[in-house]
């Protein structure tokens, strides 16, 4: 959807009267057929026809995502599927589920979008796992320390049928929730402006004794303490003050979390290590879920089917031509803009990094979570669980090449 250039002539203020006539969802869905910047008029009569086409028959259900943070333009940035998703739901139902998109923390926020879904507030929400496991700490098993070696391994894990018996039904089991699908991204550091003007990082013990943000994930805190990395819990907020003003030295967040939260500004490095998940996923009240008839329920998993599959593809391609995640970078990207230089470590210091945090080789700071996860899991071993699964393609497989399987069906 190129909504971003098509709203590009748009003043907020116009952008909210349209959304007031015929609702926010009509507008970002309308704007999505559009190509080019657009003028008011053409967006109007776009979100008009769409609107009336969205309630040309009443709704069985009409259901709340809330978005946190997200819009029509930052989901240009990272690739989330949200937009792609509700607006297939509602063609692949011919109206039967009408989907009401409230992004821009309008309705809920990161950390806890989750608990409103469980609440019945909203139905449906896009977070990443790594803020929602405050709410869902079952969310956590994704973060093990070096489990994924790849974006390509994320994805083949959540193409997996595995991903039903070791996330998705204890997730849904204990917590209410049915994952989606998800962005696939692995955390870094990226340094503020204590870091500007700095060489390039390229040593693991450059970053040993740094102070960093960390997200509501009690794993990831545990790997940043093996690593020396100091973590400190920042609302995602107020990450870009801390990080402008030195308050902190960096943040363990992903590369496209960075361009679309305008954090790029005040990030001088982006240092790829890889240490654990980066996935802003979707999920469902599986309560709703339940409510629907078969048919519907059918609808939604397709519908995150073809979001999966869109956001595996469209993210990759992001991250390199809009992002500015790449070496050598492109010209005219995020962070080629706001002079953010991708750190991308050597294979010899992401080993020393997995040897010095990860389960596999120090086991004893893990013991209690795994324990935890796994009797919550009904027994099963989840971090090898998924460290196997994550290692079934080839080390060298390229994300985009990852083959898609639908997840529920194989199981």
């Amino acid at each position: 959807m190129k909504v971003s250039k098509t709203l590009s002539r748009i003043s907020r203020r116009d952008l909210l009267r349209l959304s007031g006539q015929y609702g926010m969802s009509s507008v970002l869905l309308g704007a999505g057929a559009l190509t080019g910047a657009a003028t008011l008029p053409q967006l109007a009569k776009a979100a008009e026809h769409t609107a009336e086409k969205r309630f040309a028959k009443e709704a069985k259900h009409t259901l709340k995502l809330g978005a946190s943070g997200f819009n029509e333009r930052n989901l240009l940035i990272e690739r989330a599927g949200v937009l792609e998703f509700a607006r297939d739901l509602e063609e692949r139902t011919e109206g039967e589920i009408r989907v009401e998109f409230i992004g821009d923390n309008q309705i809920c926020g990161q950390l806890n979008c989750v608990e409103k879904t469980q609440l019945g507030v909203v139905d449906m929400y896009a977070a990443s796992t790594q803020n929602s496991a405050g709410g869902a700490p079952y969310l956590n098993v994704l973060d093990y320390a070096y489990m994924f070696p790849s974006r390509a391994s994320q994805y083949h894990f959540l193409y997996s049928p595995e991903s039903m018996k070791v996330l998705r039904e204890p997730l849904e089991q204990r917590h209410g929730l049915k994952f989606l699908f998800s962005h696939c991204e692995l955390r870094g550091i990226q340094l503020g402006q204590s870091f500007a003007g700095k060489p390039t990082v390229t040593k693991l013990e450059e970053l040993f004794g740094t102070k960093n943000r960390v997200t509501g994930t009690q794993l990831g805190r545990i790997a940043m303490q093996l690593l020396n990395l100091n973590p400190v819990p920042v609302a995602w907020e107020e990450t870009l003050d801390g990080l402008k003003q030195g308050l902190i030295d960096g943040a363990e967040t992903w590369a496209s979390a960075v361009a679309y939260a305008n954090m790029a500004p005040v990030v001088s490095q982006s240092v790829d290590l890889r240490f654990f998940c980066g996935t802003e996923h979707t999920s469902m009240s599986a309560k709703v879920f339940d409510g629907l008839e078969g048919h519907l329920q059918d609808a939604v998993m397709e519908s995150a089917y073809l979001a999966q599959v869109h956001v595996q593809a469209a993210n990759e391609a992001a991250l390199v031509k809009t992002v500015g995640f790449s070496d050598p970078q492109l010209p005219g990207t995020i962070f080629a803009e706001n002079d953010v230089t991708p750190a991308f470590l050597a294979d010899d210091q992401i080993k020393m990094a997995e040897e010095m945090c990860s389960p596999e080789f120090n086991p004893d700071p893990w013991a209690q979570w795994r324990d935890r996860l796994d009797k919550w899991a009904g027994g099963m071993d989840t971090y090898q669980t998924i460290y196997d699964v994550a290692r079934q393609i080839p080390a060298d497989t390229k994300p985009e090449n990852v083959s898609p399987t639908r997840w529920w069906r194989s199981a």
